[in-house]
């Protein structure tokens, strides 16, 4: 489990900020969820034949022997909330969340026990509409940021009924190779084949690519809401590869699956995933309703930023206050405070702590303010304060304590 240190939290900041103007500009609302929840809501829902549940998931029993889990993704949880709180009866809701998600595995470079998570899920909407404006989302932030070294991966995995016969075409394959597979794929072969393609044993890999394609086994609906997308794409001019191999981790999915990869981190390619999962409200105990929605790992966003050369606005203070002398402290934590209440967005840092005039001088200029307001036994009773520019060559001139807000105001509109 990793700390964010002050060095790296204004980028995850500003780039959670970003996220969630676009992602509010598109009418979703945040809803905050709990950290824990009944291990059965995760087992019903991600599927007992995933990595999650068998080996990956933080459970145990609380003090009345219920079985709890932290958290290891967002989704589950956003339905269940829904379906509890009556937000899916007769109604569409489009939510996003964001914080912390656990999970077992092993730590690697942007992939930690206690990482990030940003979620967002359109529930009640059956269309390919708004498959299609969740990946244009993110297609938008990608261009908001800069960031360029990602590609889209899109697949269909159909409807439940359809994947029915791609499931038997994939147990005849993968059992008349079975002496090449591996224990994990053996145990799944009888219980969930689909995961086999999503195996990441490389001895695996040319198995798998021969293995039967799911997008020749689509019904006739999900072939058309497949279509629908990729033209929705096309004229949206967002760029994709099919890829129809890509059935993502979770089983709730079906019909449109994505991914946002990347080959500027290594082997951690998948930034933003998603899909659709009409299915899973009815199984966690809601009507049927359909719903789609993607989330983004935040330690390889703001890894998958800086590598594209980003970098987060500074975070400075624009003032920092210097006060030298007997009863200076006072009318500074005055001036402070008028600054914050009159100047819209300044940011002002007081010096504390005491210290030479020289110290608190340096201080400042470690600071990265724009300015320093110099204030001592004189400028006190002059009732002016000094006013002297540390990112330039000007001069420092006195200003009057009841001009200050303005000149300030004025001094950081034209910075």
């Amino acid at each position: 489990m990793n700390d964010i240190l002050p060095d790296v939290s204004g980028t995850w900041r500003y780039l959670e900020t970003v996220v969630r103007d676009i992602v509010q500009s598109y009418g979703y609302a945040e809803i905050r969820l709990p950290l824990l929840e009944q291990t059965e809501l995760f087992r019903r829902s991600i599927g007992e034949v995933t990595d999650i549940v068998e080996k990956e998931m933080y459970t145990f029993d609380d003090r009345n022997g219920e079985s709890l889990t932290l958290r290891p993704e967002a989704t589950a949880s956003v339905v269940r909330a829904g379906i509890t709180n009556g937000l899916l009866h007769n109604q569409r809701q489009k939510l996003w969340t964001t914080g912390p998600m656990f999970r077992y595995e092993k730590p690697q470079k942007g992939r930690y026990r206690q990482f990030y998570q940003f979620d967002v899920e359109a529930l009640g909407y059956d269309g390919p509409d708004v498959d299609a404006e969740l990946i244009i989302m993110c297609a938008r932030m990608w261009r908001a940021l800069g960031i360029s070294r990602l590609t889209l991966e899109i697949n269909s995995l159909g409807t439940p009924e359809s994947r029915v016969s791609y499931r038997g075409a994939l147990v005849e394959y993968f059992s008349s190779v079975k002496s090449k597979l591996d224990d994990d794929s053996i145990r799944r072969l009888e219980q969930n084949p689909l995961r086999i393609l999503d195996s990441k044993n490389p001895d695996m890999q040319a198995i798998v690519a021969a293995a039967p394609l799911m997008l020749d086994f689509l019904d006739e609906e999900s072939s058309e809401h497949f279509q629908s997308l990729k033209g929705l794409l096309d004229a949206a001019g967002v760029a994709y590869t099919v890829n129809p191999r890509l059935v993502r981790g979770l089983d709730y999915y079906s019909r449109t699956v994505f991914e946002w990869v990347t080959d500027a981190l290594g082997s951690q390619g998948a930034v933003c995933s998603g899909g659709r999962y009409d299915g899973l409200v009815e199984k966690l105990g809601g009507k049927p309703t359909p719903a789609v929605g993607w989330a983004m790992g935040i330690e390889r966003f703001v890894a998958l930023y800086e590598a594209c050369g980003g970098e987060a606005p500074a975070d400075d203070a624009d003032v920092y206050i210097v006060a030298v002398g007997d009863n200076t402290l006072e009318q500074a934590f005055v001036i402070a405070e008028q600054l914050r209440d009159e100047v819209a967005g300044i940011k002002v840092e007081l010096n504390l702590g005491g210290g030479s005039f020289k110290s608190q001088l340096k201080r400042a200029d470690k600071s990265n303010a724009a300015f320093a307001l110099i204030l001592g036994e004189q400028e006190i009773a002059e009732r002016r304060v000094g006013l002297k520019p540390l990112r330039s060559t000007e001069d420092q001139s006195s200003v009057a304590f009841d001009e200050l807000p303005a000149t300030l105001a004025g001094l950081l509109r034209k910075a």
